[in-house]
């Protein structure tokens, strides 16, 4: 069986035109993901504070005066933590939904936009589709890119996969897709049952087995690259992900890779 690592390293630069994304890192204690055609380089989420997203940022060979804009999926603070502050330090402008702002967790933001959900939007050459997913936030939103002819899906944060949020990131060429917990170790570990019951429930995150069974609604033939993400540390382990989804494959892990916390994932460029 083959097995690819946590944070494994990518031989993909910016320097080849495509679709790009990477990882900053992913997990309940923050979340921030990179994507970019070559040219256009966006920041969908920042959930690490300043100084940390700086490093991680410069990890991935990316300045912060680098960034056309801050995407904003909800307002949980392992999504925003860093937002303002980024958004304030190097003017970077933030695109997010109403109800979003109205959460008031962001602070001052010197330039923003709408973001209204189902409604295609553009920042330079990467077409944005924002997309509803059911999350315990005011607005959330999930997002699907398009450059260069290829889609990339950023679907984390959702309790449930609707008949919507499946037509809305089928036919995708990339895909990073919340595996959140295993049910077996979130019913056994030492959550308390209210958090318990938000995270397995309908509004909360999806388990290895919704992942897996999402993915095969979806479709296999066409994904390149499947990013496990928003991994629990008190739930979950790359190993009972991999044990949920490689039997989909075939046995063939080499498209699948997992975004950690401590280091995310590198460079990866859709071919």
């Amino acid at each position: 069986m083959s097995k690819p690592m946590a944070g494994e390293s990518s031989d993909d630069t910016l320097s080849s035109p495509g679709l790009h994304f990477s990882s900053l890192g992913s997990g309940s204690k923050g979340n921030a993901t990179l994507v970019s055609d070559g040219e256009t380089h966006v920041l969908v989420d920042c959930g690490f504070a300043m100084r940390d997203v700086e490093r991680r940022l410069a990890d991935q060979g990316m300045h912060p005066r680098q960034l056309d804009a801050i995407l904003v999926s909800h307002e949980h603070g392992d999504h925003v933590r860093g937002v303002g502050a980024l958004a304030r330090r190097y003017d970077v402008p933030v695109y997010l939904t109403p109800g979003t702002w109205l959460s008031k967790r962001l602070g001052d933001v010197p330039r923003y936009h709408w973001i209204t959900p189902q409604s295609r939007f553009a920042i330079k050459g990467l077409d944005i589709d924002p997309v509803t997913i059911p999350h315990d936030a005011r607005e959330p939103v999930q997002f699907r890119f398009q450059a260069w002819g290829k889609a990339l899906g950023i679907l984390t944060d959702l309790g449930h996969a609707t008949s919507h949020v499946i037509d809305s990131f089928h036919g995708c060429d990339a895909l990073v897709l919340e595996c959140n917990h295993d049910r077996r170790m979130l019913a056994e570990g030492p959550y308390p049952v209210n958090l318990k019951r938000r995270v397995g429930g309908q509004w909360g995150h999806l388990a290895n087995t919704q992942a897996s069974a999402l993915l095969q609604v979806l479709g296999l033939d066409r994904l390149q690259r499947i990013v496990c993400s928003h991994l629990s540390e008190q739930n979950n382990h790359p190993e009972r992900v991999l044990e949920a989804l490689v039997p989909l494959l075939d046995g063939d892990g080499s498209r699948l890779g997992v975004a950690v916390q401590d280091r995310g994932l590198a460079w990866h460029r859709i071919r």
